[in-house]
């Protein structure tokens, strides 16, 4: 070998790079791809919940009754949510969200398994607003009665009635507790739906 004479080394290429393997760093869509994955995990947990919350609400308010010790020849002293009209629709009204709530679980597992699906998405977008609605209307209603039910209103002569019906009163607020529970957590699933169907 001359000294003026440069010696050239063939280095292999790699079997990763001869089978044209793919990059370590993940690409955008993936990264996009796997951030809406979790939006879909967060969207069936929070459902979960929901359902927990308005079975709740309807289970409490449809088994509240109350019957006072004593009673007169007469009359016998009892309390029910069915002597009321509005605890009998925020009864319906948590069934009938409760009933959506199950069956919109199948389309909210479509979210994590196809994250770049739209149709999905927007369904349960609107139909979430719908379920708030129902849900914040009975609610409201129901609150209104447990307010005269623990305050009354001297001007129209209605008497607070939670004094004899302790009990009564007790499992009504917690129903309506429960209620905006579920309120809460409907507003989530709206704000979740509305910023995962942004990203697209």
């Amino acid at each position: 070998m001359k000294s003026g004479d440069h010696a050239t080394i063939d280095v292999p290429e790699s079997s990763a790079v001869a089978k044209g393997k793919a990059p370590l760093i993940a690409t955008p869509r993936e990264q996009k791809s796997g951030f809406k994955k979790g939006l879909g995990i967060f969207d069936f947990l929070l459902r979960l919940g929901a359902i927990i919350a308005v079975l709740a609400a309807a289970a409490t308010m449809g088994t509240s009754d109350e019957t006072l010790p004593f009673f007169t020849q007469f009359f016998q002293f009892e309390a029910s949510y069915d002597d009321l009209p509005t605890f009998m629709f925020f009864v319906i009204a948590m069934a009938l969200v409760g009933g959506y709530l199950v069956l919109s679980l199948p389309f909210s597992i479509i979210t994590i398994i196809r994250p770049h699906a739209v149709a999905p998405r927007l369904l349960l977008f609107i139909l979430d607003i719908v379920a708030l609605t129902l849900t914040t209307a009975a609610g409201a209603a129901a609150t209104a009665i447990v307010y005269l039910a623990h305050n009354g209103n001297p001007n129209t002569n209605w008497l607070a009635i939670c004094q004899q019906f302790g009990d009564f009163c007790q499992e009504v607020s917690g129903a309506v507790v429960a209620s905006f529970v579920t309120v809460v957590v409907l507003v989530l699933l709206i704000i979740l739906s509305g910023f995962a169907l942004k990203r697209h």
